[in-house]
């Protein structure tokens, strides 16, 4: 039976053969470690609410022509790309944190179009692999996990270059039934609680890197591979008795490293062999579409913005001009993330393959946004919040007979306002800001999807400045003796309809 229900997710993770180690020791059984179960409860929100919502989390598919998760739905429209927003946004709202599945959305729709392109120029057959892998994880529900980044090395030197091999992810030997793979995938949002692992090239590769242009997707629990979990600020506090130090004691993100120690891949799921030159159009394509993916930060900003208007009022203080300033402050710089990804999703084009991939540019500008914006407003939320966030006593100091009546005398806010939740929402600004969903929510938005510079490369490449130069001179009636005859681009052919110089 397919997957329905967040409950029904979270059972099939269960009695899995996955070596995964936390702490230096295997883990038993990863659905019931207090550690990783809340980013688990999270990846349970998508099930939810595809259930809750079927219009906003769940598409029909021309592939199987059923309805199906958003997450695992090939876009067909511009429509399409927005209402992914619209969702990512809403999951943002709903669990404070990285929900986990958008790398594995925006893996398959941009495999989608490069396989189709491969498969035109090589006369292979990828694409029918690919279709026929989502169609399965379409019927069964699957959550899909996109494995990107490799730990890269000496980032001087190219993956063939290397003193050890396995710092890129390699083939290692095929055979007449598919191919064995080693290497690593590091910064793995989400992977132990993925049901399919998707594994794509870094970077753009040269013909000597002809090994490491693979594509492949193997089950979260084939043999040969290992995870080593990654630490959070705070994260122990989960294990902690009670549940108000954690400040989200539902909802985490979840990072770690995957090892691929020979690993066998047989070839019907293998979406790529060797032909390196598409390796930076996989890279393009995945990035353009997973730096608009970033809108779901705004929805995350939501629930800051509420928690500081939340706080500002527990303290007595809401009305006071320059915390409501702040307040419009900090929803303006939220706005304007979404907008940029929204518009990107509007300014979509069609590809080859049929799909619908979103503009480029605002994806860029979007992702940038996003580098800056979450550290400000964490910044504000902090300054609203006021030193109390980090000075806290614990929850068993106010648990405790003798010492919470005093905590309770002394940390009284607003006449009506319960000290308990005045503390709660405290701890809740600290998680998001300082704490283990602050992962989420800044240090991913900065280096998730490329690192701030990898968005202004794009941007500088797009920039059109001999055109727009072109257009000034124009206007102002500047004679020159060379006249620019540089084109506008395909973005501002395609956004702007410019017709072509005759």
């Amino acid at each position: 039976m397919p997957i329905k229900t967040g409950a029904e997710y979270i059972q099939s993770l269960r009695g899995r053969k996955m070596k995964v180690y936390l702490f230096g020791e295997l883990v038993k059984e990863p659905v019931d470690h207090p550690m990783i179960r809340p980013s688990i409860n999270a990846v349970a929100e998508t099930f939810d609410l595809a259930v809750q919502d079927g219009e906003l989390a769940s598409a029909n598919s021309s592939l199987s022509g059923q309805q199906v998760n958003r997450f695992l739905h090939i876009v067909e429209s511009a429509d399409d790309l927005v209402n992914q927003n619209k969702m990512q946004r809403k999951l943002g709202q709903l669990t404070g944190t990285c929900f986990q599945r958008c790398v594995g959305m925006d893996a398959i729709n941009s495999l989608y179009s490069v396989t189709f392109e491969i498969d035109e120029k090589h006369k292979t057959s990828y694409h029918k692999r690919l279709v026929e892998f989502i169609k399965m994880a379409q019927k069964e529900n699957f959550v899909i996990g996109g494995a990107m980044t490799d730990p890269k090395g000496d980032r001087s030197k190219a993956p063939f270059e290397q003193d050890d091999p396995d710092v890129f992810m390699h083939i290692v030997e095929k055979n007449d039934k598919g191919i064995i793979v080693k290497g690593a995938k590091a910064h793995q949002t989400g992977c132990i609680n993925s049901h399919w692992i998707l594994f794509m090239p870094t970077m753009r590769l040269q013909e000597n890197d002809r090994d490491y242009a693979i594509v492949g997707a193997v089950p979260a629990d084939a043999p040969g591979i290992t995870y080593i979990y990654g630490r959070q600020s705070c994260d122990t506090r989960s294990m902690e008795e009670g549940d108000l130090d954690s400040g989200n004691s539902k909802f985490a993100g979840q990072e770690a490293m995957i090892i691929f120690d020979n690993v066998f891949v047989p070839w019907e799921y293998v979406f790529m062999n060797g032909e390196y030159e598409f390796a930076s159009m996989l890279v393009e394509r995945f990035t353009c579409y997973h730096r608009r993916s970033y809108v779901c930060k705004t929805g995350l900003g939501d629930v800051l913005i509420g928690a500081s208007a939340a706080i500002a009022d527990y303290n007595g203080i809401p009305n006071v001009s320059h915390i409501k300033d702040k307040l419009v402050e900090m929803t303006h710089l939220n706005e304007t993330i979404y907008a940029a990804g929204v518009a990107s999703s509007y300014q979509a084009h069609r590809t080859k393959s049929g799909n619908w991939l979103n503009d480029d540019m605002l994806a860029n500008v979007c992702k940038h946004n996003v580098t800056r914006f979450p550290y400000e407003i964490g910044r504000l939320a902090q300054d609203i919040a006021g030193g109390l966030m980090v000075t806290l006593p614990s929850e068993k100091d106010f648990r405790n007979p003798e010492t919470g009546p005093i905590l309770k005398k002394y940390l009284k806010g607003r006449k009506g306002v319960d000290v308990e939740n005045r503390m709660r929402i405290l701890r809740l600004i600290e998680n998001m800001t300082l704490g283990r969903n602050a992962v989420g929510y800044l240090t991913e938005s900065m280096h998730g999807a490329g690192s701030p510079q990898a968005q202004r490369i794009n941007i500088a490449r797009q920039m059109q400045l001999d055109y727009k130069k072109q257009l000034a001179k124009t206007l102002a009636n500047v004679k020159e003796d060379a006249e620019s005859t540089q084109e506008p681009s395909d973005y501002f052919k395609r956004v702007f309809k410019i017709s072509t110089r005759k």
